[in-house]
């Protein structure tokens, strides 16, 4: 079994450098479609006038759906809601009489005005249902990769510093987070704390990270193994990012994984949990008597 010599403080980071550029990316796209959804309508509609003697009513509204099913292929409920509005006026105003004018004098153009904001809307939230399903299932994907991956380390008797690295930047990227190290030491001045059960508390409240992120202090992840308190997990969170409690339940996964490993290996003595490893006995190969 690998020994570890030196100080029993020493800490393993994982991948430095900012992870919430896909929250960014993903903030620029919905600005993009939103954009589109606006845009592409009023474009449509106007590039139809020269055709609007040839098609009736009911073309002109088809090819209008056309758009919105084009922006509700996005998943973005709001944008498929606002093309469906922008193409309903739009249809009122350039395809309708009287010409560029919101009034409608014909009851059958009325109809087919009201039908394609109906139409429009239903298809937004048909997608916007698809999006969150095909979401939810590559998330899905997502978490049990990065759990395979420090699982496939700690069976396959990897170094304990190799699975403590690999675990460290597969925590960051799972929780999109600043930075993420490992140390030996009790953090006795972290109050934010990831439980087993994949809750966080502040100094034993309850936090939502659903809604509000992790918070953007130092947050603990305790590594345990058969009732022992091996190490911590120290978090640095990307603020304002939303972190599910699935995310939070394979953050625990990954770290018993890591436990697990120290455990089979003899990384260090293991402490009752709750207690302080920096107070015990020292890691074999440490020379402090």
């Amino acid at each position: 079994m690998a020994a570890v010599t030196g100080p029993r403080d020493d800490r393993v980071e994982g991948p430095s450098g900012p992870s919430g550029w896909g929250h960014h990316l993903a903030e620029h796209t919905n600005t993009v479609i939103m954009a589109a959804a606006v845009v592409a309508p009023v474009a449509v509609a106007a590039a139809l006038t020269p055709l609007r003697s040839r098609l009736d009513s009911a073309d002109n509204a088809l090819i209008l759906v056309v758009v919105i099913v084009a922006v509700a292929s996005t998943g973005r409920r709001a944008a498929a809601a606002v093309a469906a509005l922008v193409s309903a006026l739009s249809f009122d105003f350039f395809l309708t009489r009287p010409y560029n004018s919101l009034r409608i004098t014909s009851h059958q153009d009325l109809i087919t005005g009201l039908l394609l904001l109906v139409v429009g809307l239903a298809v937004g939230e048909l997608a916007a249902r698809g999006r969150r399903h095909r979401d939810a299932a590559g998330e899905g994907r997502h978490q049990l990769a990065l759990l395979h991956s420090v699982t496939e380390l700690a069976a396959t008797g990897q170094d304990p510093e190799v699975v403590v690295a690999s675990a460290a930047g597969e925590l960051q990227d799972l929780l999109q987070l600043r930075d993420c190290r490992f140390t030996w030491h009790d953090p006795r001045g972290t109050t934010a704390r990831v439980t087993p059960g994949g809750e966080l508390t502040i100094g034993g409240e309850s936090w939502s990270t659903e809604d509000l992120g992790l918070p953007t202090r130092t947050v603990d992840l305790p590594v345990r193994s058969g009732g022992w308190l091996l190490g911590h997990f120290l978090l640095t969170p990307s603020p304002g990012v939303p972190i599910s409690h699935e995310r939070l339940l394979v953050a625990v996964t990954i770290a018993d994984q890591v436990g697990s490993a120290l455990a089979a290996d003899d990384f260090g003595a293991p402490v009752p949990n709750g207690g302080n490893p920096s107070h015990d006995a020292p890691v074999p190969g440490d020379e402090r008597g």
